[in-house]
Parts: structure tokens; C-alpha cells; sequence
């Protein structure tokens, strides 16, 4: 998931996104907000990595962490949801213990920003 592409590569066969998918970052929220094609009680998206994803595309990781929070926060909605349920929508990044506090760094201005 070096660019753009091959985040959505990934996205669109880990999580079998329609043939509809628009292979842009509006279409990978939309997708990643709906799934009801891949119904589940809990979903855990794993990112291995992540020192290396977008490494060079700095505005571009941004938007995917914020479509990522966009994501987690309307499951975490009840209202929408299946049976009205809050879902887990979570997002484990994989790093070096080195790149944990730059990844909490970048969650924290994707949050303030989001806020």
C-alpha cells in the first residue's frame, strides 16, 4: 500500500467491495461505512506495516486515517446499524515500537482535525 492504488487494491479484495466500488477515497469511506455485504458482529481491520503505507504520500495517509475514524465512529452509532447495535469497527497498525508514537501522533491530529 505504497500509493493510493494499492490501498484501495487491498481494501477492495480484503474486504470484497462491490463491483460498484469507485476507486477513490468518497467510495472507500461510503464502502467501509455500509458492508452489508460482509454482515459481522465486530470487524478488525489489520494493517501491517504501516511505517511503509503512503510513506511518501503524507496528505494521502491522512485521508485514510480519517476515512478509517469515519468509519469506526458511524458504527459505533447504533442508529443505522443492524438491530440498532453499536458494531466494533476497529484498526490495529502494525509498527515498529519505534513508530507507535509516531502513529499515535498522527491518530491524535486526524482526531483534533476530525473533532
Amino acid at each position: 500500500m505504497k500509493d493510493v492504488d494499492g490501498v484501495f487494491t487491498e481494501c477492495y479484495e480484503a474486504f470484497r467491495l462491490p463491483s460498484y466500488f469507485g476507486w477513490n477515497w468518497a467510495a472507500l469511506s461510503d464502502c467501509l461505512r455500509d458492508l452489508q455485504w460482509m454482515p459481522a458482529d465486530r470487524y478488525l481491520i489489520v494493517v501491517e506495516n504501516w511505517s511503509s503505507v503512503l510513506s511518501n504520500l503524507p496528505e494521502e495517509r491522512e485521508i485514510l486515517l480519517r476515512v478509517l475514524a469515519q468509519a469506526a465512529e458511524d458504527w459505533a452509532n447504533p442508529q443505522g446499524n443492524p438491530g440498532n447495535l453499536a458494531i466494533p469497527f476497529n484498526v490495529l497498525f502494525c509498527c515498529s515500537e519505534d513508530g507507535a508514537s509516531k502513529v499515535a501522533d498522527e491518530i491524535l491530529r486526524v482526531q483534533d482535525g476530525y473533532a
